[in-house]
């Protein structure tokens, strides 16, 4: 029988790995096969052959390199890598890999690296719908050791079909210049983009919303989650130039027109503001100042009772 203390560790063991469920393969498919069309788009490589050699060299999302690099192709750092490195045993002990601030940092240096260096060029001669070229060319170009290579990522492609993401949404090798190129839209959600990219998406009042890091900006933040500018300034009652410091609240989506069910009222607190508190409760800063009969320039006290969900009655 087990003594308490391997009782004690068997069970940290398995709640540690219950509280970190790993990522199937038809999950990983989902969350980042806009990513692998997007970059098929920009690049010709095809989106099976990109999200075939992610799910393999990244064990679905679930290896050391993928989580604590986002690395999703095991590309390793070589000599013109100027980035962030991390360092595991691979063919060799201790090998440097590249490291990357999110997930789409790593899509976009993959089809890079195979654009870049001429040993892959040949690839391109051959159809994007080719995904058994592509799987032996990039075997013979030396992508992998692993002499095996080109058959599993075929073996990849033909289990999850990669292939159906290969037939459509191309743009034309030599568009016209006097047609402005599509942009593409993501297809996957607010969510699983913001996975994508390293941060979390937490919801007030029924609306997305992040939290500001280091050096964002709202402009950044609207071409990073592919909003208009005006969109992100206006769901925040901000204007353009506005400072964002780290920690703020950041909504994607518009704020209500009142604050969610149990906040009726709000008591004002030492260095809050009418913007503020429309950021903490949703809601909109006009129908903020509406419901409590002030001006757009109102000061506001310590102590004060704002209304949140009806109007301040006339007194």
């Amino acid at each position: 029988m087990l003594n308490k203390k391997h009782l004690l560790l068997f069970l940290f063991i398995f709640s540690f790995a219950f509280a970190h469920a790993q990522l199937t393969a038809q999950k990983y498919i989902e969350l980042y096969k806009d990513l692998a069309i997007e970059e098929m788009n920009r690049t010709g490589i095809p989106a099976s052959i990109t999200l075939a050699q992610a799910l393999l060299e990244s064990s679905n999302g679930n290896s050391k390199l993928a989580t604590q690099a986002k690395n999703h192709f095991g590309i390793k750092c070589h000599s013109s890598w100027k980035g962030k490195k991390i360092y595991k045993d691979d063919d060799k002990k201790h090998e440097c890999f590249r490291k990357y601030k999110h997930v789409l940092a790593s899509y976009k240096d993959h089809s890079n690296f195979l654009t870049r260096y001429n040993r892959y060029a040949f690839l391109f001669q051959y159809k994007t719908t080719d995904y058994k070229k592509w799987a032996k060319g990039l075997k013979k170009a030396g992508y992998a050791t692993n002499p095996a290579y080109a058959t599993r990522l075929i073996k990849l492609i033909e289990r999850y079909k990669l292939n159906k993401y290969d037939q459509g949404n191309l743009i034309a090798d030599n568009p016209s210049p006097k047609k402005k190129k599509r942009k593409i839209k993501h297809n996957y959600s607010k969510e699983e983009y913001a996975i994508s990219l390293g941060r979390k998406i937490y919801k007030n009042n029924r609306i997305k919303y992040i939290i500001a890091k280091s050096k964002d900006t709202y402009s950044k933040l609207s071409k990073e989650f592919e909003m208009l500018p005006w969109e992100i300034y206006k769901y925040n009652d901000v204007k353009k130039g506005d400072d964002l410091t780290k920690g703020t609240i950041v909504y994607l989506q518009p704020k209500r027109n009142k604050a969610a069910k149990n906040n009726d009222y709000h008591i004002v607190k030492k260095g809050e503001s009418l913007h503020s508190i429309s950021q903490k409760y949703g809601i909109k800063l006009r129908k903020l100042l509406k419901k409590n009969r002030l001006k757009e320039n109102a000061t506001i006290h310590v102590g004060d009772k704002l209304w949140l969900r009806k109007r301040k009655k006339n007194t």
